[in-house]
């Protein structure tokens, strides 16, 4: 996988922005498939901020390794602010991070509604167990929602990170 050069110089700002708070980070990525971890993970020395994360691409996974309930999911289904909240909340307790982010979307080509189009991508960030929920529909095919999807992720830490 190629990572454009502004993804890549956005993950070493957000890796530096860690590194000068002391915080590590983890990821519940459901649509992105582990793309922001991976993304993370290609700068030098980011293990100083990333332990581990987690790819929950289906209800089962979401459920067992980050707590997600079985109710929300029924309720308000996997792309929704409710399951990413719970995403993130299980993510950072699971792995003991000041900050973490979760991810679940409609990357396309399949899957979309009226209520809930293709590119359809619900997020949510948690720093210091505070939350901050985003949705978004992000245009184009199934790689490009994908990519949109991390780059705002890279995005949005940094602007919520910085003081």
């Amino acid at each position: 996988m190629t990572i454009p050069v502004t993804t890549y110089n956005l993950a070493a700002d957000l890796g530096a922005l860690l590194l000068r708070k002391n915080f590590s980070i983890t990821t519940a990525e459901s649509c992105t498939g582990g793309g922001i971890a991976y993304v993370l993970t290609a700068v030098p020395g980011s293990s100083a901020y990333l332990d581990r994360s987690f790819v929950t691409y289906s209800n089962k996974s979401k459920q067992q390794l980050l707590g997600v309930k079985a109710e929300t999911l029924l309720q308000y289904g996997a792309v929704s602010k409710e399951t990413v909240l719970e995403m993130a909340v299980g993510a950072a307790k699971a792995a003991g991070a000041e900050v973490a982010v979760a991810v679940s979307g409609i990357a396309g080509p399949d899957g979309g509604s009226v209520t809930k189009p293709v590119g359809t991508v619900h997020f949510c960030f948690e720093i210091l167990g505070n939350q901050v929920l985003s949705h978004r529909i992000f245009d184009g095919d199934r790689a490009t929602v994908r990519q949109q999807a991390i780059d705002f992720v890279l995005q949005q830490l940094i602007l919520l990170l910085t003081d």
